[in-house]
């Protein structure tokens, strides 16, 4: 009887990012609840991308994952990167799958899931209307197969309720009526499930009837309804009891208040007038991160973009900082959290310049950049993307960036710049493994070079000093250190001292890269 295992989570993941990728477009254009600002399509492209990272990466660790820890990687990597009303639903809906697919895998516990992340989805929005994501989601549950049916039954059964639920959705609500179309978000998830029925058997679905109810909607002017003005996002690591409190003071301050998650982390989504507020309440509750603030229907036109600007990934809040000071609208890459490509799409919206450099500053997001250049740059903003793999990089490329001077003159300086620029790191090993440089143990003191182990140690500082030494044998003029702050306090003195007396002639800087900033980065031009 065949089963759900992590290689078909790695599938259904995959394809719901493909075919959501091929629908944004559409689904985006009949987006007019509960704010017709038409992203919904793109938030579940960017909800479902962040999960489908978190899959990939553990398949990149592992190679075969157990099928629990990749259940659990796509319902965290959801909630970690849940966009919008409609993405902070679906993370909530495969989180309550993961709560039930951990325990077991066949058709009975696909069915349950489904069960169970209706009812999860509903007791995270604080006041649910029918006719919406919700609306499909009940009835996708419940045409679930009866027991003893297999995966490929309970999900094509899924599947089908939820389609015709979708087009349900106009009688029961009435701007999707007026509208003549069908709610945007119960259409993201009919595309999931659909992914998930292709997963399991094989085959693709029948896409959703087009008919009067799918046509696209005529446009429809953000904040029409005299609703809030402001969407506010952000990660809460808080305890439930704190949570519980957070949500009656959100739903006092606006309106389409989610609030998902649980164990102690969680993701907080709602419509208000006051955004400082909203934050503000947040802090009470806990610690809320990774804060995007949305302002409905105010992105800039491209016709009233003007300059250029450059965007910068960064690995800890100093260099944020210090690159921010330079002029750089920065994105924060934290430990295990790559920034998703709608966060650097967002984050070259937000500089609100009509030319625009990006500086991806980590080899690992390569795709992820092109991905977002290509998407800025249909949206009418010229982006060119050097190639930075390494903070130190774009810190060079940065430093003789000339916004007066044409272009193409701009960014060819940056590239020379940042590709003369080596780049070294210091890391502590956290498991026996081999390495380019030998096997090390947990605990050493790995020095990289140019991403490849060079020297294991077992000191902080005579590692570093003997990777400046071989960085430095070919040459060099200037050597860069970012020093994270848990490094040994004399580190920064003991290499500043080490180059001044071992290397003549070659200038040091040195920058504090803040408390989740790798431990030492390294950079000789």
């Amino acid at each position: 009887m065949p089963q759900i295992d992590s290689t078909v989570v790695r599938t259904w993941c995959s394809l719901a990012l493909e075919a959501l990728g091929r629908e944004r477009e559409e689904i985006d254009a009949i987006n007019v609840y509960p704010v017709a600002d038409g992203d919904t399509g793109t938030n579940l492209y960017l909800t479902v991308e962040s999960a489908h990272q978190a899959v990939e990466a553990v398949f990149a660790a592992i190679t075969a994952p157990d099928f629990g820890d990749a259940v659990r990687a796509m319902a965290h990597g959801a909630l970690i990167g849940a966009r919008g009303n409609s993405g902070t639903i679906l993370a909530q809906l495969l989180r309550g799958m993961a709560e039930v697919l951990a325990e077991g895998h066949d058709g009975d516990h696909l069915a349950r899931a489904l069960r169970r992340a209706a009812t999860s989805a509903r007791q995270a929005v604080a006041h649910p209307v029918e006719g919406t994501i919700l609306s499909v989601a009940s009835a996708a549950a419940a045409s679930a197969a009866p027991d003893g049916a297999d995966v490929v039954r309970v999900a094509r059964a899924a599947y089908a309720g939820a389609r015709t639920a979708l087009e349900a959705t106009p009688t029961q609500l009435a701007v999707l009526e007026r509208a003549g179309v069908v709610d945007a978000g119960g259409r993201g998830l009919v595309t999931v499930l659909g992914a998930l029925v292709e997963a399991v058997s094989g085959e693709a679905p029948a896409r959703p009837v087009r008919g009067p109810r799918a046509a696209v909607a005529a446009p429809v002017e953000p904040c029409a309804d005299g609703g809030p003005a402001f969407e506010v996002i952000y990660l809460l690591e808080a305890d439930d009891a704190a949570v519980a409190r957070l949500r009656g003071r959100l739903d006092t301050l606006g309106d389409s208040l989610v609030v998902v998650g649980g164990d102690g982390l969680w993701n907080v989504h709602v419509h208000v007038d006051d955004p400082g507020a909203a934050v503000e309440a947040g802090v009470e509750a806990g610690r809320p991160y990774r804060i995007r603030i949305t302002h409905f229907g105010m992105d800039a036109a491209p016709e009233e973009r003007t300059g250029r600007a450059v965007v910068a990934v960064l690995p800890g809040e100093g260099l944020a900082g210090l690159c921010a000071e330079a002029g750089a609208t920065t994105v924060l890459a934290r430990p295990g959290e790559p920034p998703a490509s709608g966060e650097l799409v967002e984050a070259i919206r937000r500089a609100h310049a009509r030319e625009v450099v990006l500086l991806p500053n980590d080899a690992a997001l390569r795709h992820t950049a092109a991905a977002a250049a290509e998407q800025a740059r249909a949206e009418g903003i010229r982006v060119a993307l050097i190639p930075t793999r390494a903070a130190v990089q774009g810190i060079a490329a940065l430093a003789v960036h000339e916004p007066d001077r044409r272009f193409d003159e701009d960014v060819v300086a940056m590239t020379a710049a940042a590709g003369t620029t080596r780049y070294g790191e210091l890391a502590v090993a956290e498991r026996q493994s081999f390495t380019s440089a030998g096997v090390c143990q947990a605990g050493d003191v790995l020095g990289l070079i140019d991403g490849d182990v060079a020297v294991i140690g077992h000191d902080v500082a005579a590692t570093a000093e003997t990777v400046l030494d071989r960085m430095l044998s070919a040459g060099g003029e200037l050597v860069t250190l970012v020093i994270a702050d848990d490094a040994p306090e004399s580190l920064a003195d003991r290499l500043e001292t080490h180059v001044r007396e071992t290397h003549l002639a070659v200038d040091t800087h040195t920058y504090h890269g803040g408390p989740q900033a790798p431990l030492l980065l390294i950079g000789v031009e």
